[in-house]
């Protein structure tokens, strides 16, 4: 079912979308494994199908503390049901600053970093750090082989890109780093 509706979205918009299936367990575990019920509010840049958003509630992180920010429609529509205490936002990540008034203490991101362009990275990413709470930091994945943040935006930005782990056990392998403000 995910990955029916995973393929169809990626035919429609495959710079949005970015992957023909949706990431796996493996995956999810590895980019929450640093956030948990103490971490509170955490913000998920592009939930997708919801793969990440029930390994937060793996980890304990309560379905009322998870704000889901999917531009998507069809996304969203499906989130609304299958989490229905999360907060979805239906907006495009670049406005996260305008729509959430709360500070977190965690951000996620399934969002295809690579394919977009560094002015809208750094829309994303300092709206996001615009909320997020001193110390909080965000958990990027990528398929590549380096941040997919370029450093331009990270120093423009104060923040620094460490990687925390990577998965051959996804479709295609992928990285995870933590994006964090410089001290």
């Amino acid at each position: 079912m995910d990955g029916c509706q995973f393929f169809r979205a990626w035919i429609r918009d495959p710079l949005r979308v970015a992957s023909i299936t949706p990431s796996g367990k493996a995956l999810a575990d590895l980019i929450v494994r640093e956030i948990g019920p103490e971490t509170g509010r955490v913000i998920e840049l592009g939930p997708g199908t919801g793969v990440f958003t029930r390994a937060l509630l793996r980890r304990g992180v309560a379905e009322e503390n998870i704000l889901l920010v999917e531009k998507g429609a069809e996304f969203a529509a499906l989130l609304q049901q299958r989490f229905p205490k999360a907060k979805i936002a239906c907006i495009d990540a670049t406005d996260i600053a305008r729509f959430c008034p709360e500070s977190a203490g965690a951000a996620i991101s399934g969002l295809p970093l690579l394919s977009m362009r560094s002015p809208t990275v750094h829309a994303i990413l300092g709206g996001t750090f615009a909320r997020l709470g001193e110390g909080a930091a965000l958990y990027q994945f990528t398929y590549g082989l380096r941040c997919p943040v370029p450093r331009a935006v990270l120093d423009n930005l104060g923040l620094s890109a460490a990687r925390v782990g990577g998965t051959l056990r996804n479709v295609p392998p992928a990285f995870v780093y933590r994006i964090s403000r410089k001290p």
